[in-house]
């Protein structure tokens, strides 16, 4: 996109912007939403060439984040909404990426050995008509066999199995793991859950700004210096409103506890 195009697509959203704030209406984001669809595809691109989901998919999820920015966007503060609508785009992939990720995270180097373990094993089926064993499998690869047990063990580790799992052939009597396994943390995650709801409602007293911040920081994962830029205020401002907040949370938090 030449420079000249870039500066009309700013002006056109900006002039929008103004419009969308003043009235609300569903007709001008919608708009916005298709001036900026080009912040979303060059995301989705980007990440669809290091995970195994569909690109349509991912471009759903950034227009989420293009909306949340869209919600959220200040056009009094003469930044460029292309650079503050990024981050929540990229957030908002990355989370539906970490939800739909494996519970257990292997090592690179492993996820690239059971790789070539897939490709090895495809080939010596086709020449030797049987499926190779672990030994043949680690010299192929160079590694011990300890090692080459390790990687398997945790690829098969990869997903939690499931509650609902049969756990004996009985026909007249099938046993469900969920049946038979205790569940001692149920507590914790009763204690979780509370936790968790207290922690909105601390943050929900918060002074907007500072609330803001937090979710910035801490939610977002951008740094403090990001955050300083995407609200116009300095970077000593955001440290001295994130040890505040902390502050104001812990105290709030701690008060609701008794």
């Amino acid at each position: 996109m030449s420079g000249l195009n870039k500066e009309n697509l700013k002006l056109e959203t900006l002039t929008l912007f103004k419009k969308y704030q003043k009235t609300g209406e569903n007709q001008l984001r919608d708009q916005i939403i298709r001036l900026n669809l080009g912040l979303v595809r060059r995301e989705a691109h980007h990440w669809v060439n290091q995970c195994h989901e569909n690109y349509e998919d991912l471009v759903q999820v950034g227009c989420m984040g293009l909306i949340r920015a869209i919600k959220r966007f200040d056009s009094s503060k003469g930044h460029a909404f292309s650079s503050f609508a990024i981050p929540y785009i990229r957030g908002e992939i990355q989370h539906y990426l970490r939800d739909k990720g494996y519970t257990v995270r292997i090592p690179r180097r492993w996820l690239d050995l059971g790789r070539q373990a897939a490709n090895m094993r495809r080939d010596f089926q086709t020449i030797h008509n049987r499926q190779p064993n672990d030994t043949e499998i680690s010299l192929a690869l160079n590694i011990s066999l300890e090692e080459w047990q390790e990687v398997k063990l945790a690829f098969q580790n990869r997903e939690p199995l499931s509650l609902d799992a049969t756990v004996n052939n009985d026909e007249d009597n099938n046993t469900c793991l969920k049946d038979i396994v205790p569940d001692p943390g149920y507590r914790s995650f009763q204690l979780c859950q509370e936790d968790r709801i207290r922690l909105q409602q601390a943050l929900a007293q918060l002074e907007e700004k500072t609330r803001y911040i937090l979710e910035f920081v801490f939610l977002k994962d951008l740094t403090q210096r990001e955050t300083a830029e995407q609200l116009g205020i300095s970077i000593v401002t955001v440290s001295r409103r994130v040890k505040k907040g902390l502050e104001m949370l812990k105290e709030t938090m701690l008060q609701e506890a008794f």
